[in-house]
C-alpha cells in the first residue's frame, strides 16, 4: 500500500542516526514505552521538544486513578469512567485501562516513583471530580505528575538510553509500502545535532501530548501545539473525536485578556471540600447534579460558564479558606505558591477561577495496543484517542492511560521484533505534496479564532465563522499572498496549530448535538440515535478534509504493521 503523504515545507534531512524504536515524547506515556523497550532489548531512540522533563506530565497537580483501596474495584472505576464519557467510551478499551492500571501503578512505583502516604504506610487516595471512590494516588501532595517525571526521567538516564532533547518532529517517514521507516525532526541549536535530521526505525511512538495552544488560554505548556496529531494527519492516518476539548473548569483567572499558559487549580481541592461560589458567596453546583462541585468536568465547567453568564461576572470563585493554612502547606504546595505569587492568598481569601482548555479527549485513532491506521505507526497518551475518554475524560485517568496503553504498545513492538525482524524498506524520497506555510504571527490568530468560536460555548454561527476565518489563513498560505514565511520552529508549529484547528471545527460543527465537553448552544441535548458515535478525520486529496462516522461507539479494527486486520 503506497500512501501519498504531505509533508512541512523543511530542508532535507543533513543527518541521521538507526533505531529499533522512536519515541517522541517525554511524558508519561513515551518515557515509559521507551523504558520498556529498552528493556527487551530493542534499540530505542526518545525525541523530546524541550527537556526530559519539559512536558505536559509534569504539570499533572491532582494524581493518578487506580482501584487500588479497600472496597474498590476496577468495575467500579469502570462505571465512573462510562458515566464521564457520555455513551462514546469504548468499553473494552476502558475494562483495559481499569484492569490492568492496579498492576501498571505499582510497577510504576517499582520504577522510582513515591506516592504519598498514610499513617499505616499505605498509599494515600483522595476524590476528584466523576469519582465515587478515594482512588487518586497523589505525591508531593499536589505534585504528581512532576515526581512521576523525576522517577521516570532518573530510570531513563540511569538506563542510558539514547535521547534527543529539544527536537520539534516534522514528518514520518514511510518505505514503498507505505509502512513506517521513522520520522524527520529539527534540532533547535542544542546538544550533539542541529537542523533537520532523521531517526529510522521500522516502529515510531507518538506520545507528543495535547494541543492546548490551539486557545488563547491553556493549562498546557507552550510545547503542546498538537504536533503528533498534524504529523499523523500528513501521514494518511485517522483522527477521531477532536471535538472533545475539555476544558478545566477551575483554572486560576488572570484577567480576561491573559494568554498562553495558565495556573492550574487541580480538581483535588474540590476533592477535599473546597466549595465553588459566586461573587455573593452562593454555591451554584448544589442542586445541578448529586456530585455539586465533584460532578464530572464538562458539569462543572458548563454550570460555571452559565453562572458567569447569569451574572455577567469574569469568574467565579473556589474557597477554600476553611482548609487553614497547614492543610493548605501541606497538601497543595505548589497551588499556594501558584496563587500566592499572582497576589492571591488562599488560606484568607477566595481564589478566581474560570474554565480554560485543558485536554483534548479525542487524538490519533488506536486499537488496544496503541496501532494507528498507518503500519507501524503507534500513538498513546494525550495524542491518543484508545476510546478510553469517549465525549470527556474522568478526572486523573490521563497518566493511567498513558501508563497502560505505552506497556502495550511496548508489548506489541516487542513481539513483532521477535517474529518479523529487521530495517524497514528504502525511504520513499520526499512527496511534492506540502503542507501550506502560515506566517508565524497566524499562530495568534488561530487562537483567537478557536476561543471565540470553539470554546466552551459553541454554536452553527460560532463554528461556521471559525471555519471560514480558519479557511482563509490556509487559503493565504496556500495560495503564498503576504509574507513569504520562512520554514522554521515558529512556521511550523503555526502549521501544525492551524492544521488541528481546522479538524476540530469540522468535527464539531458536524456533532449537532450537546455531549460530554462539546457544548452546543443551538443543539442543548444530547442525541443518543443520531450522534452516539464517532466523527473521524484524515486528510484527504489536495489537502481536504476527508470526514465519516462510524456507525457506534465503538471503532473499526486497524490495519496491522503486517496487513493483518486485528479486531
Amino acid at each position: 500500500m503506497t500512501r501519498t503523504a504531505i509533508r512541512l515545507p523543511a530542508p532535507a534531512p543533513g543527518w541521521s542516526i538507526d533505531a529499533d524504536v522512536v519515541v517522541v515524547g517525554s511524558g508519561v506515556a513515551g518515557l515509559t514505552a521507551a523504558l520498556r523497550c529498552e528493556a527487551a532489548g530493542l534499540r530505542t531512540v526518545v525525541v523530546t521538544k524541550a527537556r526530559l522533563d519539559a512536558g505536559s506530565t509534569r504539570w499533572a497537580q491532582g494524581g493518578i486513578a487506580a482501584a487500588l483501596g479497600d472496597g474498590d474495584t476496577p468495575e467500579q472505576h469502570l462505571d465512573d469512567t462510562l458515566v464521564a464519557g457520555a455513551g462514546l467510551c469504548d468499553e473494552e478499551a476502558v475494562r483495559l485501562l481499569v484492569t490492568e492500571g492496579p498492576a501498571a501503578v505499582r510497577r510504576l512505583i517499582s520504577t522510582g516513583a513515591r506516592f504519598d502516604t498514610d499513617a499505616a504506610g499505605e498509599i494515600a487516595l483522595t476524590r476528584e471530580g466523576g469519582h465515587h471512590r478515594n482512588r487518586i494516588a497523589h505525591a508531593g501532595g499536589d505534585a504528581t505528575g512532576a515526581e512521576v517525571s523525576r522517577a521516570l526521567v532518573e530510570a531513563v538516564q540511569a538506563r542510558g538510553l539514547r535521547t534527543i532533547e529539544h527536537a520539534l518532529v516534522l514528518d514520518l517517514l514511510t518505505d514503498a509500502e507505505g509502512r513506517t521507516a521513522g520520522v524527520t525532526l529539527h534540532v533547535m541549536g542544542e546538544g550533539a545535532h542541529d537542523g533537520v535530521g532523521a531517526v529510522h526505525a521500522p516502529a515510531v511512538v507518538l506520545a507528543t501530548g495535547g494541543m492546548g495552544q490551539v486557545f488563547a488560554a491553556t493549562t498546557n505548556p507552550s510545547v503542546s501545539t498538537g504536533d503528533g496529531v498534524a504529523l499523523a494527519l500528513r501521514a494518511g492516518a485517522e483522527v477521531s473525536d477532536l471535538e472533545f476539548v475539555q476544558f478545566h473548569p477551575t483554572v486560576l483567572f488572570l484577567g480576561a485578556d491573559a494568554e498562553g499558559q495558565q495556573p492550574l487549580v487541580s480538581e483535588a481541592v474540590r476533592g477535599e471540600g473546597a466549595h465553588l461560589v459566586d461573587a455573593d458567596g452562593v454555591r451554584f453546583m448544589l442542586g445541578q447534579h448529586e456530585l455539586a462541585e465533584l460532578a464530572p468536568r464538562d458539569i462543572v465547567a458548563k454550570g460555571i460558564t452559565r453562572r458567569m453568564q447569569e451574572t455577567g461576572a469574569a469568574h467565579m470563585y473556589l474557597d477554600a479558606r476553611h482548609f487553614g493554612a497547614e492543610m493548605w502547606e501541606h497538601r497543595f504546595p505548589t497551588i499556594l505558591a501558584a496563587c500566592r505569587t499572582h497576589g492571591i492568598d488562599p488560606v484568607t481569601e477566595p481564589i478566581p477561577v474560570a474554565p480554560a482548555a485543558h485536554y483534548a479527549s479525542g487524538g490519533v485513532r488506536t486499537d488496544a495496543d496503541g496501532r494507528t491506521t498507518v503500519p507501524g505507526l503507534y500513538a498513546c497518551g494525550e495524542v491518543a484517542c484508545t476510546g478510553v475518554h469517549g465525549a470527556n475524560r474522568l478526572a486523573s485517568n490521563s497518566l493511567l492511560e498513558g501508563l497502560v496503553y505505552a506497556e502495550r504498545i511496548a508489548a506489541d513492538i516487542t513481539s513483532r521484533a521477535r517474529t518479523t525482524p529487521g530495517a524497514p524498506g528504502p525511504v520513499v524520497p520526499e512527496a511534492a505534496h506540502r503542507q501550506p506555510l502560515p506566517a508565524a504571527e497566524d499562530r495568534s490568530a488561530v487562537q483567537r479564532i478557536m476561543t471565540d468560536g470553539a470554546g466552551v460555548l459553541r454554536s452553527a454561527d460560532s463554528l461556521r465563522r471559525a471555519a471560514d476565518d480558519l479557511a482563509a489563513l490556509h487559503t493565504a498560505a496556500a495560495e503564498g499572498t503576504g509574507k513569504r514565511p520562512v520554514p522554521g520552529t515558529e512556521t511550523w508549529e503555526t502549521a501544525n496549530l492551524l492544521l488541528v484547528a481546522r479538524v476540530l471545527v469540522e468535527a464539531a460543527r458536524r456533532r449537532e448535538e450537546t455531549r460530554g465537553c462539546h457544548w452546543r448552544e443551538d443543539r442543548p441535548d444530547r442525541d443518543d440515535e443520531g450522534w452516539r458515535r464517532h466523527i473521524v478525520v484524515r486528510l484527504g486529496e489536495g489537502r481536504t478534509l476527508a470526514v465519516h462516522t462510524t456507525e457506534g461507539p465503538g471503532f473499526a479494527p486497524v490495519t496491522s504493521p503486517t496487513g493483518a486486520v486485528k479486531k
